[in-house]
């Protein structure tokens, strides 16, 4: 594992598989009566958060605080940054206050590599989603899901499975983890968007690209269905909701044409009757509220291997000390 979590196209296979085995042994502790581990006692992390969210957030501080660290929240709105504080001078007020990893989510592509590249912070930084690029801990989680119900075990990737990852393309950091990562994983990657919702290069990408929703579904292990990102939109990118509906939602017709096997996905939140109806987001197939479990298990490994249980790449030859293992932490 590397100091920082920016991109999970610095995930190296077995980097990838470390996480998701990590989380899948501390996934046994939801259901326990207690649920903290004492791995990151002492240890303090930072929730610094530009833009509005619930589920990231509420995620990572349940992640941190089960793992016993300290959590501080900071959010955008009422602080100095309201007041025109730089993102350096953030970053070394936290750093003064002994901030041992900053979680942070910001509008603009690239600051959690900048702030990783910087000398303004001496702990770790975990991206929680920036502007349009990526989000990696959400695609892990997605990988975590996916891998639960199609090839279940630690050890295993996603190797033949067949992803098909459907709407706002374009304005979406989740698919650009998700495309990284899942090939990483040996998945085969399927956009199916209108050409307006994809991005310029995307023949460059490790994915195919298809404009027929139903010619997909047949061959399909997971559907991943993305929310319309009306709020970075500033001009029409289809004609109505309707006919984005009709052409790219997610309904209980089209769900019958999947594989029986094949799961529904969602990163939420959801705009039921657009891009997904009730009849496929209330279904036993649809994996929505399981991916929010199972991001809480997710966090805590990235978490742990980040700041507990794993010798930094850079830093192993200062430190070789190890922490115990999430089983024998229980």
């Amino acid at each position: 594992m590397k100091r920082h979590l920016v991109s999970t196209a610095d995930l190296s296979r077995d980097d990838a598989l470390l996480i998701l085995d990590t989380a899948e042994e501390l996934a046994h502790l939801s259901a326990r009566s207690v649920k903290k581990l004492p791995t990151l006692r002492g240890r303090t992390v930072v929730n610094l958060f530009f833009e509005d969210s619930t589920r990231t957030k509420t995620s990572f501080e349940v992640a941190e605080k089960r793992l016993s660290a300290d959590v501080i929240n900071f959010s955008a709105k009422g602080s100095s940054v309201s007041k025109g504080e730089s993102l350096k001078d953030t970053a070394l007020t936290l750093q003064a206050m002994g901030a041992d990893a900053v979680v942070i989510r910001h509008h603009a592509s690239g600051a959690p590599a900048r702030l990783a590249q910087s000398d303004w912070l001496h702990g770790s930084v975990i991206n929680a989603g920036d502007g349009t690029h990526e989000h990696p801990t959400q695609a892990l989680l997605d990988a975590f899901t996916i891998r639960r119900h199609l090839n279940p075990g630690a050890g295993h990737d996603l190797a033949g499975r067949r992803v098909t990852i459907v709407g706002d393309v374009l304005h979406s950091r989740v698919a650009r983890s998700n495309v990284h990562l899942l090939t990483t994983l040996g998945a085969e990657v399927t956009f199916v968007a209108p050409p307006t919702l994809l991005p310029i290069g995307i023949e460059n990408w490790p994915c195919q690209v298809s404009y027929d929703l139903d010619a997909v579904l047949p061959k399909t292990d997971a559907l991943m269905m993305l929310r319309v990102q009306r709020e970075r939109m500033n001009a029409a990118f289809f004609p109505t909701e309707r006919e984005y509906s009709r052409r790219y939602g997610m309904d209980g017709i089209r769900m019958a044409q999947l594989p029986e096997h094949a799961i529904v996905m969602h990163p939420g939140p959801m705009v039921r009757g657009m891009e997904i109806t009730a009849e496929v987001a209330d279904s036993p197939r649809c994996t929505a509220v399981e991916q929010v479990a199972n991001g809480v298990s997710t966090r805590m490994a990235v978490l742990y291997l980040l700041l507990g249980g794993a010798v930094f790449a850079d830093t192993a030859a200062a430190d070789t000390t190890r922490t115990e293992s999430p089983e024998a932490a229980k």
